[in-house]
């Protein structure tokens, strides 16, 4: 363990805080531990103090260390300093009821309840924790614990996702006796975790031992009607594991990629998780539609799913917003499920021109790359008996080329400036808002997306020709 202890001796900010520490009893608990030994990096710090007031030491603490102090739970004593590079962090507490043995046994799992003492430069392990990161096994503590917080029976397959490490069967058998209390903790701290999840390497098969134990269908009920649609012709998986296999080949698709991919899905726009989370989630949620678009025709016998992707789009909306999804995120996902049969749909079509792919970059220009991989993702995805090989090689090519010109040209790429607006259109055309106006505001947006229009008179003379015509028709 002398190694372990180097690192932790050496990071920049134990050492900043030793001097301030001395013949006190200050221990680094939780994920920064685990990550040290698994030879992770980690911004993140929490410090137990015991034989202190907590407040007052974490006050203090953050004027010696110029850091900005934040309450996070007062009744709890848990508060956060962040430091000047406003990228590392420690968040302090005191153990529960003042004993630091009782709050180590109160942790989930034994791999988040490695102890290190600063000042005696130890580890305390009560679990086996060291042992069950160097054999790869994610256990459990006690069953009471995952009673006390039920969030933490989707806590365990967050671990699996982004270590791959093997679930102890026992903690299977407490998800399956206690997954019907997973809704009960906030829906901030469910989703929180799903993130994470979906951040991991391994969240695919996360999500299928989630489905093992009654877990997955707890969180998102509409997977009982998904479970309904079998496999086809085009596709050799159910819808399930269709789902599942599509968040599986975004992963693939994020590691083959090249830097520039990887930096774009490695950002962090919406808050500290990464992108690539949120374009697996809208994978695992791109078919949710299909179940209420389902018909089989009577003379082929062939599933159609006509129109899921808008179906799909507008059924992810309550589901997100239950789970207390920002509203950019739940545009962000909602979009990539409109939009995601749109770029094999272009590149399949035979007349595909410049500015047909010129209207797509524009008319998805938060999310070209992610809707392209997830189209990607989607087709390796489904290899039924009427897919041939030759097939899914000339879409990924179609869609490769289709990304790598977007990479080419998407600094060069211009947004449509709005030259008319609701108000302008009505005054130039001389009626009402109605379902007419609507009709033409959208023409008007589709004409400018295609490079038809290039300033307000040409605006102005296609929405007079465009209202011509739906009067004549």
């Amino acid at each position: 363990m002398d190694k372990y202890i180097k690192i932790i001796n050496d990071d920049t900010v134990i050492r900043k805080i030793k001097p301030f520490i001395k013949n006190k009893k200050v221990y680094i608990v939780g994920g920064y531990i685990r990550d040290i030994i698994t030879g992770k990096t980690s911004t993140d710090r929490d410090l137990i103090i015991c034989d202190e007031e907590t407040e007052l030491f974490a006050k203090d603490l953050a004027d010696k260390l110029n850091a900005y102090f934040i309450e996070l739970d007062s009744v709890n004593n848990i508060y956060r300093l962040v430091l000047e590079d406003k990228i590392n962090y420690i968040d302090i507490t005191c153990p529960v009821e003042g004993d630091l043995t009782k709050d180590i046994k109160r942790r989930d799992l034994t791999i988040n309840a490695i102890v290190y003492d600063i000042n005696k430069e130890e580890f305390i392990d009560l679990t086996g924790g060291i042992s069950d990161i160097k054999n790869e096994k994610i256990k459990g503590i006690s069953e009471k614990n995952f009673e006390d917080d039920p969030l933490r029976l989707l806590r365990i397959f967050r671990f699996a996702a982004v270590t791959g490490y093997k679930i102890d069967k026992s903690l299977f058998e407490i998800v399956r006796k206690h997954f019907k209390e997973i809704n009960k903790p906030a829906k901030e701290r469910i989703t929180a975790e799903l993130l994470k999840l979906f951040e991991g390497k391994y969240s695919h098969q996360a999500l299928l031992q989630m489905d093992r134990c009654n877990l997955l269908e707890e969180i998102f009920p509409i997977y009982k009607e998904i479970k309904k649609i079998p496999s086809n012709t085009h596709h050799h998986l159910d819808l399930f594991h269709h789902l599942v296999e599509t968040v599986n080949q975004i992963q693939i698709i994020y590691e083959n990629s090249n830097d520039e991919i990887k930096e774009y899905l490695n950002s962090e726009p919406k808050g500290t998780i990464k992108r690539l989370a949120f374009l697996k989630l809208a994978g695992f949620l791109h078919d949710i539609g299909k179940p209420s678009c389902w018909t089989i025709d009577e003379d082929t016998l062939r599933h159609r799913f006509i129109k899921h992707d808008e179906v799909g789009s507008q059924l992810s909306v309550p589901i997100l917003k239950e789970l207390k999804f920002s509203k950019k995120q739940i545009e962000y996902i909602k979009n990539l499920i409109k939009y995601h049969i749109y770029p094999s749909s272009l590149i399949c079509s035979p007349d595909t021109s410049e500015k047909a792919i010129m209207k797509f970059y524009r008319k998805t220009e938060d999310y070209v790359i992610d809707v392209i991989i997830l189209a990607m993702a989607d087709r390796l995805s489904a290899r039924g008996i009427h897919v041939t090989e030759e097939m899914v090689k000339t879409n990924i090519n179609g869609l490769t080329a289709l990304l790598n010109n977007y990479l080419k040209i998407r600094r060069t790429i211009t947004p449509c400036e709005k030259f008319l607006n609701g108000c302008d259109i009505m005054e130039i055309l001389g009626i009402q808002s109605g379902p007419i106006l609507g009709k033409i505001i959208k023409a008007l947006q589709e004409a400018q997306l295609s490079g038809e229009i290039s300033d307000k008179q040409h605006a102005a003379d296609f929405v007079k020709k465009y209202y011509s015509e739906c009067i004549d028709s």
